[in-house]
């Protein structure tokens, strides 16, 4: 069992953002969560990071946009060099006066793609970087503008690649979807994972034949219907594992598989590693020291 940290980040209420720069970076805080967006960026080292279900290497400069309540956490050796800055900003700010105007829609957009972070190209880092030191350095009222800006090159750059697979944030297939009754569908699948779950069924609940809903799911949310209950299922199994005790067969029988080797297939499909090989490579991402 892996203990998520929930963080009380220093942003206030009435700050639009808040910016800390922290020079030979220490790489001791623990994985945790928070309720605001982060922008971390990371110089002058290389290592792992962890969000939410994404253990992956970063090089000498990474950019990393994190959703509310994702749970993020980077480690790496520090160097003279090594800098680090994360901004804070509001999880209200999706649904507030300015991001609701049409100008700003990319930026919306991007928000709510966050949900399972965001990696921008290398090119857009480098651009960034700068940006964000200048940011860090300024006061008053042009830095409210220039955060929008740097908030609009990153919505708009080319090459955004989401970390977290589609299964650890169910919720943001029924964004992507813009479809009521495909919210519906995900919502019952949500709540009824560890059940057997049939097409025929939801078909049946929502007044469709089978194939006329199988192409129905498929062209909202560009997987099967199959496809979709398994990445919902192996998406809470991940979490079982950096969370619970459980073992692997537990989790397997709690996540609605009626067998472990189709879990341990399903889940080396979806992960590129299986459970016991997850569970460890996390455990020692979490422990390692530099």
């Amino acid at each position: 069992m892996f203990d998520i940290i929930k963080e009380t980040t220093p942003l206030q209420s009435e700050d639009l953002f808040a910016l800390f720069r922290y020079g030979q970076a220490k790489f001791d805080y623990p994985l945790h969560i928070h309720s605001e967006f982060e922008i971390n960026m990371v110089c002058n080292t290389s290592g792992k990071r962890v969000i939410g279900d994404s253990i992956e290497p970063f090089g000498e400069l990474d950019v990393i946009l994190v959703g509310p309540n994702l749970p993020h956490l980077w480690k790496a050796p520090t160097t003279e060099a090594t800098t680090v800055i994360t901004i804070y900003f509001h999880d209200l700010i999706v649904n507030s006066f300015l991001l609701n105007k049409k100008m700003f829609t990319p930026i919306k957009e991007m928000l709510m793609r966050s949900n399972r972070g965001l990696d921008f190209s290398y090119e857009t880092k480098a651009r960034i970087k700068d940006r964000l030191f200048l940011l860090s350095q300024s006061h008053g009222f042009n830095t409210g503008l220039d955060f929008f800006s740097i908030l609009y090159e990153l919505a708009t750059s080319p090459g955004q690649r989401t970390l977290a697979s589609p299964s650890y944030d169910v919720n943001s297939i029924k964004v992507e979807s813009k479809s009521r009754r495909i919210s519906d569908i995900c919502k019952y699948i949500e709540d009824n994972y560890k059940e057997n779950i049939s097409m025929k069924d939801i078909a049946k609940r929502i007044n469709m034949s089978e194939s006329a809903f199988s192409h129905f799911f498929k062209k909202r949310t560009s997987r099967s219907f199959v496809e979709y209950v398994n990445e919902v299922r192996i998406g809470k199994a991940t979490k079982m594992l950096m969370e619970t005790t459980h073992s692997v067969s537990e989790i397997s029988y709690l996540c609605g598989f009626n067998n472990l080797s189709n879990f341990n297939k399903m889940f080396k499909k979806i992960t590129q590693q299986t459970p016991t090989e997850y569970r460890i490579s996390l455990h020692q991402m979490i422990k390692r020291n530099f």
